[in-house]
């Protein structure tokens, strides 16, 4: 019996072609739960193998303390893929978070062992998973929030509240996860007495962030249910004013939810109004920016000029300038990744 590859390893545009070319729908859902698992890479192997078997596209991760998805499920495998994760005991009646808006999401299945669930990088005695912040629902935290003494803080990296967030809250000012938790203690040093409202986007960051405040001294950290995502849903569902404005981040094809109709980001080239990201066309700078459509035409898709001009080269003469250390610009903001230096090379 020839045994089954755990691993992807089919061509990324041809993978992308063959999602375009998909006859049905898919869910776009996402879900974690931090529980004790002896073997993440046997538990690693085993849900790669069911859900594959379900055409599930996505990422998922697997660590010692848990599992977190975001995965792309085919409408008519739904009910299957309900019974396979019930096939887990630690993930039977899991809350599962439908995506705001349908659309492309994945195009393939990605399943890692990490570390991590989320990459803190912080010591385990700063924090405690049995002792975590209060959740609240969508229509508690708009309780909360509208009071005057509470601290609302953002739990995701810079770029993601740039496009959305809810009004009036704390932004750290970070590119990565493991400079959030340090950020945010010392934007909150001395108010360790205060109400504090934390959120993020499907709520697996805020877990282990309210305890590891409670941990370091907080005395009352709540946490948004299910995330912006969970909050979305219920704010349309029952009517509720929506506090959170704009688009809702996501690490997926689609890297954009919309929440409401406000705009309050602006395009990185030309500072128009804008809340579409994209990934810089060139593939020797791949930064995550923002871009309205009159630049996207007029730059191809890129970032500057210069990737444009780069990215226009033959493929051969690119790999060759690539390597070259001397012929590359500075970090671009928010983004540790390299840009060609075009003009002198040329």
């Amino acid at each position: 019996m020839k045994k089954q590859p755990l691993f992807n390893k089919v061509n990324r545009e041809v993978l992308k072609k063959n999602l375009l070319n998909e006859t049905f729908q898919r869910n776009t859902v996402s879900f974690y739960k931090y529980f004790e698992i002896q073997s993440p890479s046997s538990f690693r192997d085993d849900l790669y193998k069911k859900f594959d078997r379900l055409n599930i596209f996505g990422r998922v991760y697997i660590a010692k303390e848990g599992i977190n998805a975001q995965i792309s499920v085919p409408l008519p495998n739904w009910k299957e893929f309900i019974k396979k994760l019930e096939k887990f005991k630690d993930l039977k009646d899991i809350s599962l978070k439908k995506a705001l808006q349908d659309g492309k999401s994945f195009y393939k299945l990605t399943v890692k062992v990490k570390k991590e669930l989320v990459a803190y990088n912080v010591p385990k005695n700063s924090y405690d998973m049995q002792k975590t912040g209060k959740h609240l629902t969508a229509e508690q935290y708009n309780k909360a929030f509208d009071s005057p003494e509470t601290l609302v803080v953002d739990m995701r990296n810079y770029y993601e509240s740039e496009i959305g967030r809810f009004k009036g809250a704390i932004i750290p000012n970070v590119e990565t996860s493991k400079e959030l938790l340090p950020k945010v203690k010392n934007l909150l040093e001395g108010k360790e007495e205060k109400k504090i409202l934390l959120y993020c986007t499907g709520g697996i960051r805020c877990e282990k962030a309210s305890s590891f405040l409670m941990q370091n001294g907080f005395k009352n950290v709540n946490q948004l249910q299910g995330g912006i995502i969970q909050y979305a849903h219920e704010v349309k569902e029952k009517g509720l004013e929506s506090k959170f404005i704009g688009k809702n981040f996501v690490f997926d094809e689609r890297l954009g939810e919309r929440v409401t109709e406000d705009i309050i980001s602006f395009c990185h080239i030309c500072k128009f109004p804008c809340d579409n990201h994209t990934d810089c066309k060139n593939d020797a700078c791949h930064i995550l920016f923002i871009q309205c459509n009159k630049c996207s035409k007029m730059l191809k898709g890129c970032c500057s000029e210069e990737c444009r001009d780069f990215a226009s080269l033959p493929l051969e003469k690119q790999k060759i300038l690539r390597k070259d250390p001397e012929k590359v610009v500075s970090k671009t903001f928010f983004d540790s990744r390299i840009k060609p230096k075009l003009k002198e090379k040329v």
